[in-house]
């Protein structure tokens, strides 16, 4: 058991609030050994600041590779700005259907996050443009038909593939059909199985079998799927994910202190409702104090019985893999 929770930490993965990361920040990734941290735009205002900040972190993990991550999609969702790291909306290289510049594009803002000691690209979008009123996805999606986004998404798993970062799909199993932004509250769609299949289904299945690292999930009601919201439901995670898409890589919430994730309960009772549906990374935005509570809940849970031994010994191992993957590239 000690063994087990001195490990818990690796399947957190959090950012911080302003410039630099505080002195409590660092005291709780030294104690826990967290897994993993996101940068948001006022963590790396400049350049040197992304690359100060993530150095700093990496100090703080004594006997593994964090991972250090960055929402970089293009358009409004570019939390490094500035040429070369900054480029044009997914939504305008879908229009123009310009996959090669976007190759050219995101080739070069790879290359920087890379040198700047990024290693993993929360991207590309695998979401369809489905819905105009869908606030959440403005310019953000790579087109609106199936076959236009899982072109644009082959495209971009494999850059990141061959500068030894990782990529990650977002927002399985596909928010396009949903109006509601579930930063705000939890979304909705009415697509089922079958539509899914034909639809949702493709972007995220030529990722995968293009080699992306990562699954990114949603806060997302799927009535005629599941009774269970789509981050907390492990019928869309272990049969839609893992069985028909044969996808077997790390699956990562998004941002549980969302309003979106909020009808399951507190931070601590969402991010075990999460784990034991599945998924094996439990993302946090920049609010320290509830990632702290979650982190605290999560660990009483563990000594209750409440998750299962099987369930993080396979979540852990799915994060070691990756790691090893991500030493590997740096050795090269």
């Amino acid at each position: 058991m000690k063994e087990i929770l001195g490990k818990i930490g690796q399947l957190f993965v959090m950012g911080f609030q302003g410039e630099r990361p505080s002195k409590h920040f660092l005291n709780f990734v030294d104690e826990e050994q967290i897994g993993g941290f996101i940068l948001f735009e006022e963590n790396c205002r400049t350049y040197l600041m992304a690359r100060e900040n993530l150095e700093l972190l990496r100090s703080h993990c004594r006997s593994f590779v964090p991972f250090m991550a960055v929402d970089q999609e293009g358009g409004r969702v570019c939390r490094l700005k500035g040429a070369p790291a900054e480029f044009r909306s997914p939504s305008e290289y879908a229009r123009d259907n310009a996959v090669e510049r976007f190759v050219e594009d995101y080739s070069r803002s790879m290359v920087l996050l890379d040198s700047l000691g990024f290693n993993l690209n929360l991207a590309p979008v695998a979401d369809i443009g489905l819905d105009n009123n869908n606030g959440c996805l403005l310019g953000r999606t790579l087109g609106d038909t199936p076959e236009q986004v899982a072109e644009f998404v082959r495209a971009a798993v494999g850059v990141t593939k061959r500068q030894g970062m990782l990529s990650c799909l977002k927002h399985f199993p596909g928010l396009g059909a949903a109006a509601v932004d579930p930063h705000e509250s939890t979304s909705s769609a009415d697509y089922d199985e079958l539509i899914w299949r034909q639809r949702e289904k493709i972007p995220f299945a030529e990722g995968i079998d293009e080699g992306a690292d990562l699954v990114m999930t949603t806060h997302l009601r799927l009535p005629k799927i599941d009774d269970k919201m789509v981050s907390h439901s492990e019928k869309i995670i272990s049969e839609l994910l893992r069985e028909e898409l044969h996808f077997d890589g790390p699956v990562i919430t998004d941002d549980l202190t969302m309003k979106g994730a909020a009808e399951v309960g507190d931070i601590g009772e969402r991010a075990v409702a999460a784990f034991n549906a599945g998924h094996d990374l439990l993302l946090f935005g920049a609010n320290y104090e509830e990632t702290v509570r979650a982190f605290d809940y999560f660990v009483d849970a563990v000594r209750r019985g409440e998750v299962q031994s099987g369930r993080l010994s396979s979540a852990l191992d799915r994060i070691a893999g990756l790691k090893y993957k991500l030493e590997h590239s740096m050795a090269r």
